[in-house]
């Protein structure tokens, strides 16, 4: 038996309510156990967990203190929304913002994508910059933009996961260089010298608004009339190098550090982790193979493959699409020019509005939750009452629709329900567009739990390697409100990142990042990390090592 073989098990006796049926739990487990109970149509890997594209701008002005009633909700964390002039700014869309367009369709051009990621830095929650341009240069000189047009890209919305940030038909030839050009930039961060502590802006510095990058593999683009099929760069925005400290605390200076990297489409730098919008035209049956358009960056259609290995979340199907349907896809470009071949689908909403970010409080703290609170990361449409950097209350009903991002079967409402949500956990909620005008009472009809990163520290003494298990001290803003330790479960399909390459080198104090789905035990309140990616701090490390 293999040393994670037991572990899922220990995960649904911690989570899972003493009324279950113990003989489907445990044909659940021996799935799982296999690699199969999660991903029934990926010969049983469980893929990354994802996190949504939410890509705004910040405004510089002042943003107005919250109420008393709310920071004593949020744990006496006194969370500074984000001010309107911000939204107006940025909007509200989960698609990054551009002006224009710079579309070079030619005979003689194929197509090209920039996927965006981030490195850690725990306490900042927002680094939102304007992207000018992306110019690949070849060995003459000449230089071709990525994008459509200036895009304001949010690089700590990544987390650890990777995002779409534009797609564009540029010149075909051999490119060996990258200028990057950057306009302005915000912070967003959780300042820990205010009692209590609360999320401050600022404009950031930059200490150069250019940055020149050889690739170390060059791209080659080429022509659609020759059988080009996309290629791309992968940008990771090194954050702990690129934003300045003095004693700890943040100084507002930013040097721009970017590790650039060429990617076929079917690279694992190259995937799509998550793509959140709108859905314009439906699928025209309900049997896959099928396709249906959504709305992509600078108002592109993309057209999105499903087949009979599709994942759908929350019981959902080509049958539960309308064009009042916001979805999250993952998957990655199909040899066609703006066509997603999608491996999962979830649908966030049917009702045309979603919203999405961090719990900050749970009403009653037990049992059955009557309501909730969350920090507002992201939001479609932008009519509503919800707008980012709110904190946004829901209440509930117990007529909700629970799913779990990337986990769907039978046992899932088991796992996320009502009385398994908890602060620090990210997800998404759905409801009707026209009734939410209310931001402290706002009605959703589903409730999504996804993915994120949480940084920390390895508690001395807890790991566990026949069980794939430690402790982890949660830092920075979401350790604000999960005070408590945290039980990190490695999933089956986990993997070890940035200079981590094995269980082994899990020690004392260590600092790491968890990708991966926050858990509570509806009965104690325990809380379990579910992880999917383990991160070092060896950000130029790039290599990837699996957990089994």
């Amino acid at each position: 038996m293999a040393p994670y073989a037991s572990a899922p098990w220990n995960v649904f006796s911690v989570l899972v309510e003493s009324s279950c049926h113990a003989d489907a739990i445990r044909a659940c487990v021996a799935r799982l156990a296999t690699g199969t109970a999660f991903r029934a149509g990926e010969a049983g890997k469980l893929r990354a967990p994802l996190v949504s594209l939410r890509l705004r701008v910040p405004s510089e002005s002042e943003v107005p203190t919250m109420s008393s009633s709310t920071r004593e909700k949020l744990l006496k964390l006194a969370l500074l929304p984000l001010s309107a002039a911000l939204v107006a700014a940025l909007g509200c869309t989960s698609s990054p913002v551009s002006t224009g367009t710079q579309t070079q369709t030619t005979a003689s051009s194929g197509p090209a994508f920039l996927v965006g990621t981030d490195a850690p830095l725990a306490s900042v929650v927002s680094f939102q910059v304007q992207l000018e341009s992306v110019e690949l240069t070849d060995a003459s000189g000449n230089t071709v933009n990525l994008l459509s047009g200036p895009t304001t890209v949010d690089f700590a919305r990544y987390n650890g996961l990777q995002g779409l940030v534009d797609m564009n038909d540029v010149t075909a030839g051999t490119y060996t260089g990258v200028i990057i050009q950057l306009g302005t930039a915000t912070i967003g961060y959780l300042n820990t010298t205010a009692t209590p502590p609360s999320i401050t802006t600022e404009t950031a510095t930059l200490t150069t608004s250019t940055v020149n990058i050889v690739l170390n593999h060059p791209l080659t683009v080429v022509s659609k009339t020759a059988g080009g099929v996309p290629v791309g760069l992968r940008m990771d925005f090194d954050l702990a190098s690129s934003i300045q400290t003095s004693g700890g605390a943040i100084t507002g200076t930013v040097d721009p550090t970017f590790d650039v990297t060429t990617v076929a489409r079917t690279d694992q730098g190259a995937h799509i982790d998550e793509f959140i919008a709108a859905v314009v035209t439906a699928p025209s049956g309900t049997t896959e193979p099928s396709s249906f358009v959504i709305e992509g960056p600078h108002g592109r259609q993309f057209t999105i493959d499903t087949t009979s290995s599709t994942e759908w979340d929350g019981n959902a199907s080509l049958g539960s699409l309308n064009t009042n349907s916001i979805v999250a896809v993952a998957g990655q470009f199909d040899p066609a020019d703006q066509t997603l071949d999608a491996d999962e689908v979830a649908v966030l909403s049917d009702k045309g509005f979603y919203a999405g970010g961090l719990v900050t409080y749970v009403t009653p703290s037990s049992g059955a939750a009557s309501s909730l609170d969350f920090y507002v990361r992201g939001v479609l449409p932008d009519s509503t009452a919800a707008q980012l950097g709110d904190i946004a209350q829901v209440n509930l009903t117990g007529n909700e629709t629970y799913g779990i991002y990337w986990m769907h079967n039978a046992f899932t409402n088991l796992l996320f329900n009502s009385s398994a949500l908890t602060p620090g956990q990210e997800i998404t909620v759905g409801g009707q567009a026209s009734a939410e005008t209310n931001l402290n009472a706002l009605t959703v009809s589903r409730i999504h739990l996804h993915a994120w990163g949480y940084n920390g520290t390895i508690v001395a003494g807890s790991e566990n390697p026949g069980q794939g298990t430690f402790k982890m001290q949660v830092t920075g803003f979401a350790g604000v409100v999960v005070p408590s330790t945290v039980t990190v479960y490695l999933g089956p399909a986990c993997d070890f990142r940035y200079g981590l390459g094995a269980f082994t080198d899990l020690t004392d104090g260590v600092s790491v990042r968890v990708v991966g789905l926050l858990l509570k035990n509806s009965t104690n309140g325990q809380l379990v990390l579910l992880a999917r990616h383990i991160d070092g701090l060896t950000l130029s490390d790039t290599t990837v090592a699996a957990w089994q």
